[in-house]
């Protein structure tokens, strides 16, 4: 019979029963990003502050507002109003993101491209906003489809754009938006591998994000892409311990509008459908993005109102995120 001393028994049962209780751990809950459609000059942006007590339920379950860089730019002149408007924010404990160009045809190197964003960032965080993280806009897809050059220049420019934003503001996140199925699951992989290396060789911290905006309409209009590749993507980014995100949007709203089909009721449908298909093959996101660049729904708030943004916001989180 083998003894085992008695203190040797003891930290024995300590490291099972501390397995034990990291096994029944609960996973991190998902995040909740927003950002309101943007025309009629960022008019649902600004309501979300003029008018906070038509959204308060739907922003009790929203982690992240975020508006592009360029939005801001064009949009919001007022510093006045903004130093309102961010320590409402703060008060609400909502963190602010921004989503930018880091290879565009105005800036076709990422340190051209942040220096021109610069200068509004300071801006932003000087008027009190608490600038979470930044969400880069599609620069591999930019690289192929506008200026025309290789991947190999996407990763080289994108990590120098990353660079210079972990450089100038290292409390944000930095992640990546890219297109599905315009580029395969394979191709996202090789990218991600691809940016991540050449950030490690410059001794930069890698992604911390991966958003996936899928054109969901091509699935049946064209045969192109499935939901279950977009889950396969999600679970090797798991594991490769890289946050996965997922845009939800009415993916056929515009070919609805351009026959004369679409509504407000068209994008709320179409987001909830997403929902479902996405939720019956087990796909669960890091963080569920909804966000409107399409000029649809006409309405953002009350959340109570009928087909408004704020009403999908709050029914999706109900139905696919809080249990």
């Amino acid at each position: 019979m083998i003894r085992i001393p008695h203190l040797c028994f003891a930290a024995l049962v300590f490291i099972a029963s501390l397995s034990a209780v990291r096994a029944q751990a609960p996973k991190a809950r998902p995040t909740f990003w927003i950002s309101p459609p943007g025309q009629d000059n960022a008019k649902a942006f600004r309501e979300l502050f003029e008018r906070p007590g038509e959204w308060k339920d739907t922003r009790a379950l929203v982690d992240v507002l975020f508006y592009t860089d360029l939005g801001f730019q064009r949009n919001f002149k007022d510093d006045a109003e903004l130093t309102r408007w961010f320590a409402q924010a703060r008060d609400w404990k909502l963190k602010l993101a921004l989503e930018a160009g880091a290879i565009k045809e105005w800036g076709k190197t990422g340190a051209e491209c942040f220096a021109k964003e610069k200068a509004n960032w300071e801006r932003l965080q000087k008027l009190g906003a608490n600038l979470y993280a930044v969400a880069m806009d599609e620069p591999l897809v930019c690289t192929r489809e506008h200026i025309h050059e290789s991947d190999e220049y996407a990763v080289e420019e994108t990590a120098n754009y990353v660079a210079e934003v972990r450089k100038h503001f290292p409390e944000m996140l930095v992640g990546d938006i890219e297109a599905y199925p315009s580029s395969s699951v394979e191709d996202h992989e090789r990218w991600i591998e691809a940016l991540n290396k050449r950030l490690a060789d410059k001794g930069v911290r890698g992604l911390d994000f991966y958003r996936l905006d899928v054109d969901w309409l091509r699935f049946n209009a064209q045969g192109k892409g499935s939901w279950k590749d977009v889950r396969e993507l999600e679970r090797w980014c798991r594991q490769k311990k890289l946050p996965f995100q997922l845009i939800y949007w009415a993916s056929g709203y515009p070919a609805a509008s351009k026959r004369g089909l679409a509504d407000d009721s068209t994008w709320y449908t179409a987001i909830m459908q997403q929902g479902y298909d996405y939720a019956l093959i087990d796909g669960k996101p890091d963080a569920y993005v909804i966000e409107s660049w399409i000029g649809a729904p006409s309405r953002c708030l009350p959340d109570n109102g009928e087909w408004t943004f704020t009403r999908s916001v709050r029914d999706f989180v109900r139905k696919f995120i809080t249990k």
